[in-house]
């Protein structure tokens, strides 16, 4: 297992210790999700890192975080009919088998070779059932997501022609804001109309909350330093071409799911650390 471990990178190391954070929820018996692939794909990495970033409030957040998505995308699909799914940093995720899906539902995992190749190996050991309500067509792409990677999708058998139903999960505050904004903007060039984009950020006074600076001290003694924050999340969307439909912290209702332990401050409290839920649709033209 360790062998397998080792060929990752560092800021993919984090996708296994968020399946780490899944695998200790999906085990509860009162759990608000249930991924039985977490253990699997956390390896021993995830749960060293779990020990190491212990008393951080970001557990709690992966676990609200990963309820809302899973709502947000199962509720997508269903309502407005989007069949094209694509997972931007998919990391140690296994919705592709965890959820129920419509029929006819093709799903894009992009993310970094080496975490691609773990995640692959680390399954290979106990390969997903193909359960009723899984998705019906799944494709890895291996790609570099701060550099061209658009190629690599069209070869896959992405349409662009087709709305898409983008989720891009614990991604955006390890990227500077340039490379953010370059990314949002190139799905945004790929949407077609009715496409929706799922995904979290984080403030900009979260990168500097002192309660926060033993983990961030952590985080880039890792070599998985927070880049990017904002504490406008809907002005910086629309300036990438989306216009956001609905924005939660968590705690705030339908994004707390008896799991967020601390009071949500209002938006009007300046400099406060927050994170944020959203779903955004394609801004027109």
């Amino acid at each position: 297992m360790e062998s397998v471990n080792q060929v990752m990178e560092p800021v993919s190391k984090t996708a296994q210790w968020t399946a780490a954070a899944r695998a200790m929820e999906s085990e509860r018996p009162d759990r608000i999700f249930d991924d039985p692939y977490a253990r699997l794909v956390a390896g021993e990495t995830g749960f060293e890192l779990l020990e190491r970033y212990a008393g951080s409030a970001v557990v709690p957040f992966v676990l609200v975080r990963t309820r809302y998505m899973d709502d947000a995308i199962v509720r997508t699909v269903k309502e407005r009919g989007i069949r094209q799914v694509v997972l931007v940093a998919a990391g140690m995720d296994m919705r592709a088998v965890r959820l129920t899906w419509p029929e006819g539902v093709t799903l894009y995992q992009l993310d970094r070779p080496a975490l691609l190749e773990t995640k692959a190996a680390l399954l290979a050991e106990n390969p997903p059932r193909q359960a009723a309500g899984a998705v019906s067509e799944s494709h890895s792409v291996p790609v570099d997501l701060a550099a061209g990677w658009q190629d690599e999708l069209h070869a896959a058998g992405f349409d662009p022609g087709q709305p898409t139903l983008w989720v891009a999960e614990g991604l955006f505050f390890f990227l500077p804001e340039d490379v953010v904004r370059d990314l949002l903007g190139s799905l945004r060039g790929l949407s077609a109309p009715g496409s929706v984009l799922i995904g979290d950020m984080t403030s900009r006074a979260t990168l500097h909350n002192p309660l926060a600076k033993g983990f961030m001290r952590v985080l880039m003694e890792d070599g998985n330093p927070w880049l990017f924050g904002t504490d406008e999340p809907e002005e910086f969307l629309e300036s990438c071409g989306w216009a956001t439909e609905q924005l939660l912290q968590p705690g705030e209702e339908g994004a707390h799911f008896d799991r967020w332990p601390h009071p949500v401050p209002p938006r009007s409290m300046p400099n406060v650390p927050r994170s944020f839920l959203f779903t955004a649709g394609v801004k027109p033209a």
